[in-house]
């Protein structure tokens, strides 16, 4: 499903805010395909302290325990050597008793560890199901630009043979959260940063249906916005995501991938026309005449998605219509947290609006959340905020 819907900005009156949601439809746990997972863990010297190994542990343990009799388990590991601990297991009890032999020490070999642990999941492949490793670490693997460019290469050429990857990073330091991202997203597969048991809960059980299984590949969205209505639009966030515009219609072009029951919010914050906040200077040739039928529309909104396995996209289209609505709690929330993330940049687009702003929006907005997600986002606002102040 797709949605749109269209708020006053809390933190500039005179511009409004477009949210945008996606997601995906749920599978059950006993509906998913089978699968045939790696977990290749980094026990390099760098991951002896208790958030980063202990941790990486903990967190393969409590996926270990929800898998089925007809999931496939290895380990690997990676330090100065490269060894597979565990292949193709189907018992949760010698995962787990695998995992917690584990210990630190040595240097970091990363590109041989996903090697190995690529040779691992070709050996215990499940045609039709999930294949996917699950690389857990604290650092960017100790590889130069060459070999890189090399694990990039050799990530993307996998991924076209049906082994995805997901990165779960650990601990701080040498920590390097844009080449795990990267990987991550030229392996078709996830990323998270696992900072406590709770998060570790979250990315590997409460959401491992979203986190194993993807439902759609090279998902991209597009917005076309009515010059009729809109002066000025920026994205907030999602710079590393950019696609030029003839990248839409182009399915050889690698984008995104959604998991069963995944949801992702994009908000832009768009100028009225005639609004003062109005920063730049008009267009010469610019149409301010609404397209035909458009009249009553902010914008179009297009989204392409592949389905598994498939190698033409799918367009989905929609309108957006220009009349504001009333923000519920979730569109609330996600505001709170795009302001946020603006706080923590220094943006300026954020006048005076304020931490407190920012924390009162997200306190309001915590609705039903069972699992403590919104109520720790906003002790993360407040410490923040006395980190700024300090």
């Amino acid at each position: 499903t797709v949605n749109a819907d269209v708020a006053r900005t809390p933190w500039n009156n005179d511009t409004r805010l477009l949210r945008i949601g996606l997601r995906g439809y749920d599978v059950a746990r006993s509906e998913r395909p089978a699968a045939n997972l790696v977990f290749l863990v980094d026990v390099s010297g760098s991951m002896w302290s208790r958030d980063k190994l202990p941790l990486a542990k903990c967190a393969m343990a409590m996926m270990a325990e929800q898998l089925r009799p007809d999931d496939r388990i290895s380990i690997v590991t990676y330090a100065g050597t490269t060894q597979t601990v565990l292949s193709g297991s189907h018992d949760k009890k010698d995962v787990i008793a695998a995992l917690s032999k584990l210990e630190s020490g040595g240097s970091t070999a990363g590109a041989a560890g996903i090697q190995l642990a690529y040779d691992a999941a070709r050996k215990n492949m499940i045609d039709g199901g999930i294949n996917r490793i699950l690389l857990a670490t604290d650092g960017d693997f100790n590889v130069g630009t060459t070999n890189r460019e090399q694990l990039i290469e050799m990530v993307e050429r996998e991924r076209e043979a049906g082994i995805s990857l997901t990165t779960l990073g650990f601990g701080t330091g040498n920590y390097n959260e844009a080449m795990m991202e990267q990987i991550a997203d030229k392996g078709n597969g996830n990323y998270a940063y696992i900072d406590s048991p709770m998060e570790a809960w979250r990315a590997l059980v409460d959401e491992m249906s979203s986190t194993l299984f993807t439902i759609a590949t090279d998902v991209k969205m597009q917005v076309e916005f009515n010059p009729a209505y809109v002066s000025e639009y920026r994205l907030i966030g999602y710079e590393n995501r950019a696609l030029d515009e003839e990248d839409f219609d182009n399915d050889a072009v690698d984008a995104g991938e959604i998991g069963a029951g995944h949801s992702v919010t994009a908000i832009y914050e768009v100028t009225p026309v005639g609004s003062p906040a109005v920063k730049n200077d008009p267009l010469r040739y610019q149409s301010e005449t609404p397209a035909r039928g458009a009249s009553e529309e902010l914008g179009f909104l297009r989204l392409r998605y592949k389905a598994p396995g498939e190698a033409v996209s799918q367009l989905i289209e929609t309108p957006i219509p220009v009349d504001a609505t009333e923000a519920n709690v979730d569109a609330r929330f996600s505001v709170a947290i795009a302001g946020f993330g603006q706080l923590l940049q220094g943006s300026d687009y954020l006048g005076e609006w304020s931490w407190d702003d920012a924390i009162e929006i997200a306190a309001g907005a915590k609705g039903a959340d069972s699992f403590g997600y919104r109520a720790e986002a906003v002790k993360l606002m407040r410490l923040a905020q006395s980190l700024s102040a300090e």
